[in-house]
C-alpha cells in the first residue's frame, strides 16, 4: 500500500520544505499499479526474447517436417513465451487491483493463512482477502482441465468453512473449453453446497462494485482506452 501513496511537496514562506502525504484516489492507485506492471512486463519480455536469440533451435527440424518454416517457428516460439508472461502478469495485476478496491473500502482486509484440517499437505491454505467472515479467493480466470483441481479446491473450501469463514470465489473470466467449464460448474456446486458464494463474469465485477462502491471495470476500460489511443 505504501508504494501507492501520492507525495506532494508544499513550499511557502510560512511552511518551507515540509513534505505532506496525500493518499491517492483508488483510480490513481490502480493507474500507478498498471504502470508498474507495464514496465515489468516489457522488461521481462525483452529479456526473454534476447535470451532466445542464443537458444538451441535444432527442434526447428520437426517444425519443418510439420510444414512450419524456420521464420514462422521462431515467431511461434517468441509469442508462446510472450503469451506465458502476459497471462501471468495480467492475472497478477487484476488480482492486485481487486484487492486494492477491497482495501480501499475495508482497510483491514488482507491475506491470511488457515490450517488444513483435512490432510497433511498442504499444511495451510491461503485466503487472498479476508473481510469480516468472508474468505475471498480472487481469480482473474481459471481454465484448468486437471480433475485433481476439484479435489484440492474442495479440501480448501472445507478448511475455510471449518475455520469459521464463508468461502467466496470471485472469478472475472470464465473458461471457454468444455472440460474446463465442467470443472468450474462442479466448483460452483461445491461452493454453494457448503454455504459459500461463487461469482464469475459480470457477476464478479458487480460483486466488487457492490462491496466497495468502486466500478473497477469502468476504471480498467478507461485505462485500456487511453493505452489504445497511444498505439
Amino acid at each position: 500500500m505504501n508504494s501507492l501513496l501520492c507525495y506532494d511537496k508544499i513550499e511557502t514562506e510560512s511552511i518551507k520544505g515540509v513534505e505532506i502525504i496525500t493518499v491517492c484516489t483508488i483510480e490513481e492507485k490502480i493507474r500507478r499499479l498498471a504502470a508498474t506492471y507495464v514496465v515489468q512486463l516489457e522488461e521481462r519480455i525483452t529479456q526473454r526474447v534476447e535470451e532466445m536469440e542464443n537458444d538451441d533451435k535444432s527442434h526447428f527440424l520437426v517444425y519443418r517436417v510439420l510444414g512450419i518454416t524456420d521464420t514462422e517457428g521462431r515467431l511461434i516460439d517468441i509469442y508462446q513465451n510472450k503469451g506465458r508472461f502476459l497471462y501471468r502478469y495480467a492475472g497478477a495485476f487484476l488480482e492486485e487491483a481487486v484487492k486494492l478496491c477491497f482495501q480501499d473500502k475495508f482497510p483491514a482486509a488482507d491475506a491470511i493463512r488457515i490450517p488444513n484440517a483435512f490432510g497433511r499437505l498442504p499444511k495451510t491454505f491461503e485466503i487472498d482477502c479476508l473481510i469480516d467472515r468472508d474468505a475471498i479467493e480472487i481469480k482473474w480466470r481459471d481454465a484448468t482441465t486437471d480433475g485433481d483441481h476439484i479435489t484440492k479446491e474442495h479440501t480448501r473450501i472445507k478448511a475455510i468453512a471449518e475455520a469459521g469463514y464463508t468461502p467466496v470465489r470471485v472469478m472475472f473470466y470464465y473458461p471457454n473449453r468444455a472440460q474446463a467449464v465442467r470443472i468450474q460448474q462442479t466448483l460452483e456446486t461445491l461452493y454453494t453446497g457448503i454455504g459459500g458464494k461463487y461469482y464469475y463474469g459480470d457477476k464478479a465485477w458487480e460483486y466488487v462494485k457492490q462491496q466497495t462502491s468502486i466500478d473497477l471495470k469502468a476504471i480498467l476500460e478507461k485505462l485500456a482506452e487511453e493505452n489504445t489511443r497511444k498505439l
